[in-house]
């Protein structure tokens, strides 16, 4: 069996214009860019959902929120009494690696309930209290208590990384580590100033500030940020603060040997538009949620020398919910037995061959009563239960901008997508966590869902807070 190392680096709301090797020649991303040119940039990597929780819930557990159960992101149940943990009773792949001889360890952002318990795998456990906040003396959790880190907190986060590497380099078993950074998530405030001060002079022209989308009118974050120049200082900021913390990973494990046996992989929970289609934000940054390709689509590059081509670039589609199957192929780890997985191993691409052998891919993407299917050429929509629907021939118009749902010549081809897109979430559907029977409106999720968690007899709160 293949053991090497694995370091899984995951930003927080990185749009995939957001880096330099991306194709962004405004900001400044050195190490994102390092771990491409010594491996490989994926073009069309999408997440399941596009917000935070539902979406690090399908990386761990390869299972879509109507699986799982996590369809918002997590607003109650971090700490304290009321915390409860979301995927119990799901097998994330880090209980199979801790299983297998891989030690684990998480520095940063967890935000999928019940913060203080180290919990899927987990024995080394620095993770945020809640999914955000202030970047300076950030509440944390250490040892399973409550405290508030002083100084910058990717730094803490990078810091704690750092020392679990030298701990386990010269140890007998291999080791997991994610780092989550909450960065470039908001606020952007409190990052370093030289670093805020570096993008005075930055035109932007990677985020064009269009007029605000009808559908963001009243939400906060764009009309607050909509032209705000030291807005979009503040996102390229944490952007190259974080790299620049990233940097010193790579450094670390060259420093200690470990590199040609380390998978590094980085990514983000979701994407974000700085201005893009006239919002700030991602899925929930509109209402009803948007599936602009700016929210559903990461940054996703990973590099192991020994094993995965460099300066390699791929283009097939591949979704956060193939990443579990991935991964433990890649380490000739069987799948666990139970879970109806929708996913399937992307293993050809990543070592450079061609699609060969997968079936065909289609994108498949929800957030509550909202879900898409994409094709190469096609995304459909569907809002239920009477939209607004939305199609897009991506082939001729890749940014989206001629919504084709009430073309009466397009009228064939919306049902056979429809029908497509409800056979598939018919096969996968756990229907008591069905995302179609919640009232997700992107404010925010308050206790778990389904199975062990309800109870008719006991009075509880609304699974969803409300607009």
């Amino acid at each position: 069996m293949n053991r090497p190392n694995i370091v899984f680096i995951l930003s927080d709301d990185q749009g995939p214009w957001a880096a330099g090797c991306y194709g962004n020649a405004e900001i400044r991303t050195p190490a994102i860019d390092r771990i491409a040119q010594t491996g490989m940039r994926f073009d069309n990597f999408f997440v399941a959902t596009p917000v935070c929780s539902p979406s690090r819930a399908t990386f761990l557990t390869g299972r879509i929120p109507s699986q799982h159960g996590v369809h918002d992101w997590i607003r109650e149940g971090n700490v304290g009494e009321s915390a409860a943990a979301y995927l119990a009773g799901e097998v994330a792949y880090t209980d199979i690696l801790a299983d297998n001889g891989w030690v684990c360890g998480l520095s940063g952002k967890w935000h999928l309930g019940h913060s203080q318990l180290a919990q899927h795998g987990f024995s080394h456990w620095y993770v945020h209290q809640q999914g955000g906040g202030p970047y300076n003396d950030a509440p944390m959790i250490r040892g399973g208590e409550l405290i508030t880190e002083p100084g910058y907190v990717t730094t803490a986060i990078t810091d704690d990384a750092l020392a679990f590497i030298d701990r386990h380099a010269d140890g007998d078993a291999p080791f997991y580590l994610g780092v989550h950074y909450t960065a470039p998530h908001s606020p952007w405030t409190g990052h370093p100033q030289e670093i805020v001060d570096s993008y005075d002079n930055c035109a932007f022209d990677s985020c064009p500030q269009e007029a605000i989308h009808p559908w963001a009118v009243g939400h906060a974050l764009s009309e607050n940020c909509l032209g705000n120049r030291e807005m979009l200082k503040g996102y390229f900021a944490a952007v190259t603060a974080m790299d620049r913390d990233i940097g010193r990973i790579l450094d670390k494990l060259e420093e200690k040997g470990l590199r040609e046996n380390t998978l590094v992989v980085f990514t983000s929970d979701n994407g974000f538009s700085c201005g893009h289609h006239g919002f700030w934000g991602k899925g929930n940054g509109t209402y009803p949620p948007n599936m602009y390709e700016n929210s559903i689509k990461v940054p996703f590059v990973v590099s192991h020398p020994s094993r995965i081509p460099t300066e390699s670039v791929q283009d097939g589609m591949v979704s956060a919910y193939d990443f579990m199957p991935t991964l433990l192929d890649y380490l000739g780890l069987p799948l666990p037995e139970g879970p109806n997985l929708p996913g399937q191993s992307a293993l050809p691409l990543l070592l450079g061959a061609d699609d060969t052998g997968r079936q065909e891919v289609v994108i498949y993407d929800e957030y509550g009563a909202t879900r898409m299917m994409r094709t190469e050429a096609w995304k459909y929509v569907h809002r239920y239960p009477d939209g607004p629907h939305e199609l897009y021939d991506l082939a001729n118009d890749p940014d989206e901008r001629a919504n084709l749902a009430d073309d009466p010549s397009q009228a064939e081809r919306i049902g056979d997508l429809k029908q497509r897109l409800e056979a598939w979430y018919e096969r996968y559907v756990v229907p008591e966590r069905d995302g179609r029977n919640f009232a997700v409106t992107g404010t925010g999720q308050l206790r778990p869902v389904g199975g062990q968690w309800e109870d008719s007899t006991t009075q509880r709160p609304q699974p969803f807070a409300r607009e």
